[in-house]
Order: structure tokens, then sequence, then C-alpha cells
């Protein structure tokens, strides 16, 4: 029993250490040619459809063709086509010499070369899904999540009806009339907007029909005496600093979004876009340009102080603003640098109570910019492109203000419908195309971690 088992170990043996001097047939460098350049494979990648190139044959054919099909049965391939590993590692094994050469001659070729990086980087723009995996994950996730963007597009556009079917004509109406012009019902809203606490004086203010003529001669002392008896003073306080600014602008001064755009409809559309591309850029411009109107209040918003109220109204606490402290100016700085867009998701989140959904649409919509945004650094950074970064700033800088000098000269011309549909785009359906845009980018993620 012992001689067999010895026998048979030396076989063994023998056929590990010669594996060559099988007697069964030799395999020759003709059953791995590539069916492009007809030489030995190199970097074989497989496509759908089983047919296996070399991968900078495939690439000079895409590069030559623009087209994402089979060299020899034109059948397209999905996803990004990948090397063909245990192929690859046979015929290393196997032709050692022949694979040696080849590798020689094609990185001497600067057409390889070049096709070769051009393909890699359309495969990295590309979204790629496993070939075996990819209309799985479609069937498993896809339906799930087309039915979340469908509801949520349902719900932008529930929004948008309701929105122009139910605007209160009335808030237009303030921005653009003058306030000696004011009715006594006109009166009354314009106080109410103030803050929730002024409505104790509503009936008071209806019941001495207070117009806007009587409305611009009232001073504190009559403000504190019978018939307005309003004994707390800094509710007289924010009555008189909101009335100042009514006699200088001689209209009521926006304070909503929708007052807002009213009043500078070109500026709040830019403002919107430039504020999803381009954050820290568009800050700026409020800092250089909008200081007092816009970016004041703005910054007190995101960067309240400590000694502030937290009881006080949202209106009410812009009525009065400073200069911001620089313990402020840190905070903005700090946040401007390295979250921008998470500074107008604080600032929305603290008009909640004035735009019930359309904060929490800005608040989603500024929490997936940011997602993105990281991807990108991401991308750059695994790339190893931080070389880039200047020239990709500079680019994104002239293209923005050529962007923005362009819809400033045709401004006037484009009509006012157009712009309420880009406005009302911009603010309800972006959030749900983000949506899309991040879950690619987590896909593609995941496939490249695989």
């Amino acid at each position: 029993m012992e001689e067999p088992q010895k026998s048979y170990v030396n076989t063994m043996d023998l056929e590990r250490d010669e594996p060559l001097k099988s007697t069964g047939p030799q395999i020759s460098v003709s059953e791995f040619s590539c069916h492009c350049c007809y030489d030995i494979l190199v970097n074989p990648t497989t496509l759908n459809c089983g047919h296996s190139f070399c991968r900078h044959c495939l690439a000079l054919w895409w590069a030559s063709s623009k087209k994402t099909e089979c060299p020899e049965c034109r059948e397209k391939w999905e996803g990004f086509p990948k090397v063909n590993i245990l192929l690859r590692d046979a015929i290393e094994k196997l032709f050692p010499d022949a694979i040696r050469l080849r590798f020689e001659d094609i990185q001497q070729n600067n057409d390889i070369v070049q096709s070769l990086a051009a393909f890699q980087k359309y495969g990295n723009d590309q979204i790629p899904l496993a070939p075996n995996t990819g209309r799985a994950n479609q069937q498993r996730g896809g339906g799930f999540f087309s039915g979340v963007l469908t509801a949520l597009t349902g719900v932008a556009v529930v929004l948008l009806v309701y929105h122009w079917s139910s605007r209160e004509s009335e808030h237009d109406l303030l921005v653009h009339k003058a306030v000696a012009k004011w009715t006594a019902e006109e009166v009354v809203l314009w106080l109410e907007q103030l803050g929730p606490w002024a409505s104790l004086y509503r009936e008071r203010f209806l019941s001495e029909r207070v117009n806007g003529r009587l409305l611009l001669t009232l001073t504190e002392e009559e403000f504190s005496k019978t018939p307005y008896t309003i004994e707390n003073s800094s509710h007289r306080r924010a009555i008189l600093m909101e009335l100042e600014r009514v006699k200088a602008l001689g209209v009521k001064p926006p304070q909503n979004l929708w007052e807002y755009k009213a009043v500078n409809p070109g500026r709040s559309l830019f403002l919107l876009y430039a504020l999803k591309s381009s954050p820290r850029l568009s800050l700026l411009y409020l800092y250089l340009f909008d200081y007092t109107d816009t970016f004041l209040p703005f910054i007190h918003t995101i960067c309240p102080l400590q000694e502030d109220s937290s009881g006080e109204d949202i209106v009410t606490k812009l009525l009065d603003l400073k200069e911001p402290t620089w313990k402020q100016w840190r905070e903005f700085l700090v946040k401007y640098s390295f979250l921008p867009y998470q500074l107008i998701a604080e600032f929305a989140w603290d008009w909640l109570e004035v735009h019930y959904w359309t904060s929490r649409f800005l608040i989603i919509n500024a929490m997936l910019l940011s997602v993105l945004e990281l991807f990108s650094f991401w991308r750059i950074w695994s790339r190893s492109e931080l070389k880039t970064v200047p020239q990709r700033m500079w680019s994104h800088f002239w293209k923005v203000s050529t962007q923005g000098l362009f819809v400033a000269m045709f401004w006037p011309l484009i009509p006012q419908f157009v712009c309420n549909c880009l406005f009302y785009w911009a603010l309800y359906f972006n959030p749900i195309i983000n949506i899309d845009l991040v879950v690619k980018e987590l896909r593609r993620l995941e496939t490249q971690v695989l």
C-alpha cells in the first residue's frame, strides 16, 4: 500500500515541475489574439457580447468612432468595459516575453497613450454599472427611486399651483403702492407682517380706521396713549423703526421671499441660480453690491449674537441691524469657506414660520448641493488633480461672470412669464434633479470601490 502512494506522489511532482511537457495539445499565441490588431492580447477587455480586445485597441476604436459598441459584432456595451483580470493573468503567465515586448511598443506610441488616457477619462465621467447587476438594480431599486422622484415632482407641482392660485395680490400691491394711498385694511396688513405680536393691536387700528396718511403722522407718544395703547416698549420701537423705513422708501419694504421677488425680479432670479452654482461668489456679490438690504440681514440671521432674544419673531429681529461683530465674522468666514450651502440652509431654517414648504425645499436642496460639492472635491483628490484647482476656479469665475453679464444685458427683453417659470423651476424642481445626481454619484462611488 505504501509503494503505489509513493509512485502517485512522484507523478504529481513531475507534473508540477514540468507542466508544458503534457501530452495534450500545445497552446499557441494565435489562440489569444486580438481581432483588431491580430496580435497577442494586452490588458484584454471583454465586452458584454463576449468578445475580447486589447484595451488600447478598444480605446483607439472608441476615439476614432466615438461609438460604444463592439468593433466586431457592433453590439453596444453597457456601463464601462473593464479588464478581464483572469484572462490577463493567464496570458502573462503563458507568454511573458511576448507581453513584455508588446508593452514596450505600446508605451512608445504617443497616440496609443493619449487614446488610453482619453478612454479612461470618459469612463470616469460615466455612471458604471456592473453588467450582471445593472438591470437587476434597475428592477429592484429603480422602481422605488423613480416612484420617490415622481411623488416629489407631484408635491412640487401642487405647491406651484397652490402658490399661483392663492397668492395674495395685496402683498405685491403694498410693495409698489405709495404709503399715502394705503387703506385702513392695508395698514393692518402691513402691521400684521411685523410679527405675531402685532395681532394684539389689529382691532385698535381698524376701529380708528388708520389709513396711510394718518399712519405717517403718528408718533411714539401717540402710540403709547389711547386709543392705540401700545404699552410694550419693544413693540412700539419695532413699529416706529419699520414706519421710518416706509417713510424713507415711500412704499412697504419687502419682508419675505415673494415680496423681494416682486420688487427685485431680476436679482431674485440671478441669486437663486447663482447661489446654486457659485455660492461663494454670490455671497461676495451681496457683500459688495447689496450690503445693507440683503447681506446684513443674512449674516445676522445665520450668525446671531448670543444676547439676541430667541423669542422674537424673525422679522422683528431684522428691523434694527448693527454692524456684525468679529465673532460673527469669524463664524461666517469659516462656514463661507467650507460649508457655503449650510449658510443658505440655516437662513431658510429661520424663515420656516413665514415660508413653510418653500423653506423646506431650500434646505433639502442646500444639503444635496453640499453632498455634490463633496463628491466633486473627492473626485479631484482621487484623480490627483489638485494642481488644476486654480485653473478650474478661474474658468468657473469667468463662466459665471460672462453668464451674469449676458443676463444683465438681455434682461429687459426676457418676458416676465419666462422669468417666473425659470424662478419656480429652480426653486421647486432643482432639489428633485439633485436627488437624482446624488444617487448617481453614490452608484459611481460604489462601483469604484467594488
